[in-house]
């Protein structure tokens, strides 16, 4: 008993180390678009240069179980501009046509629950060069008899650039350089910092009238070609003048067609005209032709200072500038004033009274008044004084004061406001006044403050206005500094009455009613509080709950309130479905609990916790059910199975279980299998015996699937109480890799490569090709003329030695992982398997360096083993490598391209194969060596134990 105890023991631990498949993630960035160059800096950032308009394309690849999220996001570059507004939710980061401020830093981060989300970052660098400009500037001296002492010429070069922009200078076809000519300079100013270049001709000389290029180059960076401009430089040279053909300012009226012409008057060479309002646009209905700027249909908005600017890169440009005013009335205003020497506000026989009118017009010097007495003219006189501006108030504003007044003052007054020269319809305003006119009262409706009402409803805040005329009501906040529902600060009504739709609960607090002097009485605000208070129904959460559970477990649903007005809350009740199961008040405690003691098949359903106050219910909603979690493919192992038929391939499935303990046992899954693209279907059952563990990791063999189509996989888990959850996945064909491989062979001939993979670390890659393709117009002494088989459509891999490559260099392409297989029953390896590893070599070139080949293994702490070398000219063929090794543990074989020391030493690989056995009939002076390498230092003390324990069971 204690041996089986201790034997069940210790395959519990290796059950532990081995088969508990949850990892956290791991993330790598690959680049799949036009870079022209890729770098590592310090920390293994990676710097990724790209050149304007081209298309960015990165990837992030993951390991890790359950199936990580990938989220690319961005910080600020060479713009603070947010990253497409959003972060992208794929593993593949794409932007066509990439500009500028696109640059800057992108982050791929990868997360699955399981310990610290994975990181990875790279830097986009964005290389542009737009076209330069020359500007020329002048300083002239001062004159003595008749002749300038001195004439300086700056020519001034500038262009936008990444990388920074190396300027250079000619005078017709002779390169200028400093110190070339003593009559010129060629400088750059400190505060411009290596972004401007600057041609100084001193005291200006006959042969420096010549043409001028200014070159800009980045020097090739990205392919980026140099650009260039050209000035000539005359005795004619100068900044430009102009002219404007119209009057300042310019007012019409609306609808009117509006022509500004502006002409050049000097400047060499000839000065471009545009034209620009204030620091806006031009109008929509605006039409531009050369120097003249045309208007149709002119509006009010389309007012404003209108400029046109010259420029021919002389000087600084030419700028003239007229006002366009639009003739406008707009907003008549009243308002009366009671006699200021006594305190009653009345308008009473024998006092003065004042009428004031106030508009807005444009242009304000145009604006002229007249006043009505019950529909005839009114002229100034002693006791009825017309003042048309007064200066203690607003522009625009006209005055009639009635002094002394009478019973026969009484009647109709009217305010005529009109622009002098017409084509504007006149404002007329009439102020009544009579016995009945008297001053304002405000008040609030009984039962209107307080005023209570529903969140969603519509509310009419209300003030009772009295007097006559009635002045218009100004509402604003009381209670604090916030703008109104409107947004504005200030709401006008005419009436009293302030309507709120849907009110909402932010809209609660004091709200403040008071007169204008506007259409009323010009006296001291009369003002009154209403309280608007929200009521809406509590605030619950949760809202909505999934409870997934087995059946005869005991649980508890929580519905708690976060917030609600009345907060005195009034019951709470729990149904399933329609069925009552409880009804409660609150007591002190802001929550409500309902138990399940032991689950049974009619305790699934909806559950659902209303708690209602006097303005509705807020509802929590719990869905308990007994549906298992979806599985959880396992997407880290390696893909198609080899089946060794030419028309078919087989692929390992494996998943675990999400939350396998919370509901009832998984008694077997429901695959589904179809072709991507098809409609139909394929559906079978796979028992599951025993009870699944969390972590646990299950596996099914999918057989006979057509090269090289895919499929769509649905995976359906099963209780007792029906189908949980589906899980989706497609599966693709790649090259075969698993444990049970006969023969692996690759030619290169797919884009796949066989799932070769390019290393990250080296310092280029291994290119692939045909020599149908393949340039040799510079290098025509190195590199094959055909693949291995000798066709020149067929496909190698090659390593590319042109510039920029040095001597060293190194291009490393690893092969896809292979396991081991084991060769008894407890799945260990009990001998180390001994495969053959060959490949065909073409090494043809004069500088041919070196190519290695390595063994790389799953767990090893040290450098990869080396298992075949050769260096140097080996002629213009394709030869045979063969190499026994002896791997331990899951490996991959590296192959090293190292460049000689010149252009013609391209080496190239062909038909690589590895399969089991010892190797035969080795090429002669193929360099054949063997690679044994020990056990693992950690595999040998678990398979100790687990002999002992053997031994002393049989025993």
């Amino acid at each position: 008993t204690f041996c089986v105890f201790q034997y069940l023991l210790l395959v519990a631990v290796f059950r532990s180390l081995f088969s508990s498949c949850f990892t956290s993630p791991s993330v790598r960035i690959i680049h799949l678009g036009h870079a022209c160059n890729v770098e590592e800096e310090r920390y293994t950032e990676r710097v990724y240069t790209i050149r304007e308009g081209e298309t960015l394309e990165l990837t992030c690849l993951v390991t890790g179980h359950p199936r990580p999220q990938i989220r690319w996001t961005k910080t600020a570059g060479s713009a603070s501009d947010r990253f497409q507004d959003s972060s992208v939710f794929n593993e593949t980061l794409r932007i066509s046509q990439i500009q500028r401020h696109q640059g800057g830093r992108y982050y791929c981060k990868a997360e699955n629950g399981l310990g610290s989300p994975a990181i990875k970052s790279i830097r986009v660098d964005v290389y542009y060069l737009d076209d330069p400009i020359i500007t020329v500037h002048q300083s002239i001296g001062e004159a003595k008899e008749q002749f300038y002492y001195e004439r300086t010429v700056f020519l001034r070069c500038a262009a936008n650039s990444n990388p920074p922009v190396r300027y250079s200078w000619r005078r017709g076809r002779e390169f200028l350089s400093q110190g070339s000519d003593k009559g010129v300079e060629i400088y750059e100013p400190f505060f411009t910092q290596g972004e401007t270049k600057i041609l100084k001709l001193k005291n200006l000389r006959p042969q420096d009238y010549a043409n001028y290029t200014c070159i800009a180059s980045v020097r090739n960076v990205c392919g980026i070609p140099d650009k260039s401009v050209l000035f000539r430089l005359t005795n004619r040279t100068a900044s430009p003048t102009i002219k404007l053909l119209v009057e300042d300012p310019i007012v019409a009226n609306p609808g009117q067609t509006v022509t500004l012409v502006c002409i050049t008057s000097g400047g060499e060479p000839t000065p471009t005209l545009t034209w620009v309002r204030n620091a806006e646009g031009l109008p929509k209905n605006s039409v531009l032709k050369g120097g003249t700027l045309t208007l149709r249909s002119i509006t009010v908005e389309d007012s404003g200072v209108f400029s046109c600017v010259a420029s021919n890169n002389v000087g600084n440009p030419a700028k003239k500038s007229t006002n366009i005013i639009v003739r406008a009335l707009k907003k008549g205003r009243f308002w009366i004033t009671p006699d200021p020497y006594h305190n009653d506000d009345n308008i009473q026989i024998g006092r003065e009274v004042k009428i004031s009118c106030q508009v807005e017009a444009m242009p304000p010097e145009e604006l002229q008044f007249s006043w009505l007495k019950n529909g005839r003219p009114l002229r100034s006189s002693e006791r009825m004084v017309i003042t048309q501006t007064d200066p203690d108030v607003a522009p625009g504003t006209t005055n009639l004061d009635i002094i002394d007044l009478k019973f026969t003052d009484f009647g109709t007054y009217t305010c005529m406001a009109s622009l002098k020269n017409g084509g504007i319809q006149e404002i007329s305003i009439d102020v009544n006044i009579s016995s009945t006119t008297v001053p304002p009262n405000l008040t609030v409706p009984r039962g209107k403050s307080p005023l209570v009402t529903q969140e969603g409803d519509t509310v009419d805040l209300q003030c009772l206005v009295s007097g006559k005329p009635k002045p218009i009501i100004l509402w604003s906040r009381a209670d604090k500094e916030a703008p109104m529902p409107d947004g504005s600060m200030q709401t006008e009504s005419y009436d009293g009455v302030l309507r709120f739709v849907n009110v909402s609960r932010e809209m609660s607090g004091s709200y403040r009613c008071q007169t204008s002097q506007y259409n009323g009485f010009n006296v001291k605000p009369r003002e009154a509080i209403i309280e608007l208070i929200v009521q809406y129904p509590p605030v619950v959460e949760p809202v909505y709950t999934e409870i997934r559970q087995a059946l005869g477990r005991a649980f508890s649903l929580t519905c708690s309130v976060l917030r609600a007005h009345p907060s005195r809350v009034l019951k709470y009740e729990w149904k399933l479905g329609t069925r009552l199961l409880t009804v409660g008040q609150f007591d002190t405690r802001d929550e409500t609990e309902y138990h399940v003691r032991a689950l049974n098949r009619e305790g699934f359903g909806e559950y659902t916790c209303d708690i209602t106050n006097e303005a509705g219910a807020g509802r929590c909603t719990f869905l308990v059910t007994g549906k298992a979690y979806p599985p959880e493919f396992y997407y880290d192992t390696y893909t198609a199975l080899w089946q060794n038929k030419p028309r078919v391939y087989g692929f390992k499935l494996q998943w675990t279980q999400m939350n396998p303990n919370a509901v009832d046992r998984i008694m077997a899954y429901r695959l589904g299998i179809k072709q991507t693209g098809q409609q139909r279907w394929w559906e079978q059952d796979i028992t599951m015996d025993g009870v699944i563990q969390k972590g646990e990791l299950i596996t099914y063999n999918l057989t006979e699937l057509i090269k090289p189509e895919s499929y769509q996989v649905r995976l359906t888990p099963i209780t007792r109480l029906g189908e949980g959850d589906s899980a989706e996945r497609i599966i693709r064909y790649s090259a075969p890799v698993n444990p049970h491989w006969s023969k692996f062979h690759c030619s290169f001939d797919d884009e796949a490569i066989c799932m070769f993979t390019q290393e990250k670390t080296d310092n280029f890659d291994w290119t692939r090709h045909s020599a149908a393709t393949r340039d040799t117009k510079y290098t025509p002494n190195t590199g094959p003329s055909s693949d291995f088989a000798g066709s020149k459509q067929g496909f190698y891999m090659y390593i590319e030695t042109s510039r920029p490559r040095v001597e060293g260099d190194k291009a490393q392409l690893l092969s896809p992982s292979f396991n081991v297989a084991p060769k008894n029953p407890y799945g260990t390896v009990t001998a180390n398997p001994t495969y053959c590893f060959s490949f065909y070599y073409h090494m043809y070139g004069k500088h041919i360096g070196m190519l290695n080949i390595y063994l790389r293994q799953k767990g090893q702490t040290g450098p990869d083993s080396s298992i075949w070398t050769l260096k140097g000219n080996q002629g213009d063929r394709w030869k045979q490598a063969k190499v026994n090794i002896h791997p331990t543990s899951s490996f991959q074989i590296v192959l090293e391209g190292v460049r000689g020391p010149g252009i013609e030493g391209d080496i190239a690989i062909d038909n690589v194969d590895i399969e089991e056995g010892e190797c035969q009939n080795p090429p002669p002076n193929s360099n054949l060596m063997s690679s044994a390498l020990p056990v693992s230092k950690h595999i040998w003390p678990l398979c100790l134990t687990m002999l002992l324990v053997l031994f002393s069971c049989r025993r």
